[in-house]
């Protein structure tokens, strides 16, 4: 085998004999089995074994990689739905159940079957297809892949986060801040994508009644969500702060400005991230000094312990009154 052969994300291995490789070759160490009939060249540099990332982020890298590789002998009519093109559009997902990529096709069409693929036949009219602006694949659009899971998750925020992320205009914050990129979806593409009839309806109508553009993380919608439910006002989502003077101190994930309390989801990155850390110190001493109460709240205060971030912020509000 020569070096300077281009294989892409994978090759059939027809297409590897062509280029010169012996069957000894094919069934080496040297390549991975992605699935049936393909070969990718095996990297030890990939990026599901950066120790930087998260088991999630690796996880969601290999869906990434999965869906690239199976593209290359992907039938005309075929594209990626459900969890797969949710990775694809980084939409936010609880969990990713394998490497196993979903492939739908819309009826009368059969779904795809094999190892390492499900396979789903779908109502033509009931989903919106669109090709991934980087990816260059076909898959269901955000709106519609939002739509497809309203039977996978199982817990109403997640849902409602999906949407959150479709909504969000990725924006830089401050007086002179810019939009980076637009919404992946409006909220009558999302409202257009449920389904007269399939299971699942009533929890999507019940999700798109309560997602908010501005939500830049799952954890965030969880935080709105969980104060909501217990009976607190509803927070603003994404709030520029600044000082009395018009000095602009930083964007916050959740406030009530008219009282100055911020409330800060703490993420991983926030602390194995030395910059980022540094920034957050900067950003909460400068609201504290602006008379601002700042709520910092953790993963285990969110999903294990969501009394603890209902009642700091209950008391916050009463000592602001």
């Amino acid at each position: 085998m020569t070096s300077d052969l281009d294989f892409g994300p994978a090759f059939t291995t027809s297409a590897g004999r062509r280029a010169g490789l012996s069957r000894r070759d094919l069934d080496s160490d040297m390549f991975e089995r992605p699935f049936t009939g393909l070969r990718a060249v095996r990297t030890a540099d990939s990026d599901e074994t950066d120790p930087e990332a998260s088991r999630e982020e690796r996880r969601q890298r290999m869906i990434v990689r999965r869906a690239l590789q199976y593209s290359v002998y992907m039938a005309e009519r075929e594209f990626f739905s459900h969890t797969t093109a949710a990775v694809l559009w980084s939409l936010p997902l609880p969990w990713l159940e394998t490497d196993i990529i979903h492939v739908s096709v819309c009826a009368p069409d059969r779904a795809p079957r094999g190892r390492g693929v499900r396979g789903h036949q779908l109502a033509g009219h009931a989903v919106a297809l669109r090709r991934h602006p980087e990816h260059r694949v076909a898959l269901s659009s955000p709106a519609a892949t939002w739509a497809l899971l309203g039977t996978a998750l199982r817990h109403p925020y997640d849902l409602v986060a999906v949407a959150d992320a479709a909504l969000r205009v990725d924006r830089v914050a401050g007086p002179h801040g810019s939009v980076v990129a637009p919404a992946l979806a409006s909220l009558a593409q999302l409202e257009a994508a449920i389904p007269f009839k399939r299971k699942g309806v009533v929890a999507l109508r019940e999700a798109v009644t309560r997602a908010r553009p501005g939500v830049a993380s799952r954890p965030e919608t969880w935080m709105r969500l969980t104060l909501v439910d217990a009976g607190l006002a509803e927070p603003e989502t994404d709030v520029d702060v600044y000082t009395d003077a018009g000095t602009f101190i930083g964007c916050v994930d959740l406030a009530y400005p008219a009282l100055k309390i911020a409330i800060e989801y703490e993420g991983d990155h926030h602390r194995t991230d030395k910059a980022q850390w540094d920034r957050d110190i900067e950003k909460h001493d400068a609201l504290v000094r602006a008379g601002w109460r700042v709520i910092r709240v953790t993963a285990r205060m969110l999903f294990c312990e969501p009394g603890r971030l209902v009642a700091l912020t209950r008391g916050a509000i009463r000592a602001a009154r």
